[in-house]
């Protein structure tokens, strides 16, 4: 096994809301993840946190597995899959939580896949008035954007600090509006400075402007994700 493949092994465990598949090594988790919430504690809940039910022998309690606060049945009874906590089965969870859960599967199940396969773009570094043609991606453990060309650069996700992405065809009226590029800042580790990259879709005929468009509006998903889980 390679350092890399060592580094990114996942192993099984059991919580108290049900099988998870984690990495062996902490440093290693996806930077969209989230820790497991501390369950309310049942003597703190004598009552549906929604509905405010009493439970009872009849009332049962439940804990969402995404807040770990105490609902009834009637209010908790959703499973949902998880992705973000590593569940390998769909988990119990609120009415509000599970609305959530079933958005961000789509980023796990058609975005995330978009930003793995990758587009190409014209990428500028810094204040530089030259471009590159490359290939961009995200690896396949989500912890870096791989950029591929003449050059090469590896970002590392959670160094990230701001992702602004650039449109056009905006009308006062509410038009449609198409993503065009972005912009990135970073930090590179062992330096407090930030890099700026400037991505932008390329017009030549041999370039696919519509994988570009969906390539950046994964981003644009992604980065809400990194950003919260970042405020957990």
């Amino acid at each position: 096994m390679s350092g890399c493949e060592a580094r990114d092994a996942k192993k099984l465990v059991r919580s108290p809301s049900g099988l998870r598949m984690v990495p062996e090594h902490r440093s290693a988790r996806s930077p969209f993840g989230l820790d497991e919430p501390p369950w309310v504690p049942d003597k703190e809940c004598p009552r549906c946190m929604q509905c405010d039910t009493k439970f009872d022998f009849l009332t049962r309690k439940h804990h969402c597995r995404r807040c770990g606060k105490c609902f009834c049945d009637k209010c908790c009874s959703k499973k949902v899959p998880l992705p973000r906590m590593c569940f390998v089965d769909p988990v119990r969870q609120c009415a509000e939580c599970a609305l959530i859960s079933q958005k961000e599967a789509e980023f796990y199940d058609k975005q995330l896949k978009v930003l793995m396969n990758g587009a190409t773009f014209f990428v500028t570094l810094g204040t530089s008035d030259k471009s590159e043609l490359m290939v961009c991606r995200l690896s396949n453990n989500q912890r870096y954007l791989v950029l591929d060309g003449d050059s090469h650069y590896e970002i590392e996700i959670i160094q990230i600090s701001t992702v602004q992405i650039l449109t056009e065809g905006f009308t006062p009226g509410g038009g449609n509006t198409r993503a065009i590029g972005m912009i990135l800042q970073y930090k590179v580790p062992g330096s407090e400075e930030l890099t700026q990259m400037k991505f932008t879709a390329c017009e030549d005929f041999s370039c696919n402007k519509k994988l570009s468009a969906s390539w950046l509006a994964a981003m644009h998903k992604a980065t809400k994700l990194l950003y919260e889980s970042r405020d957990q």
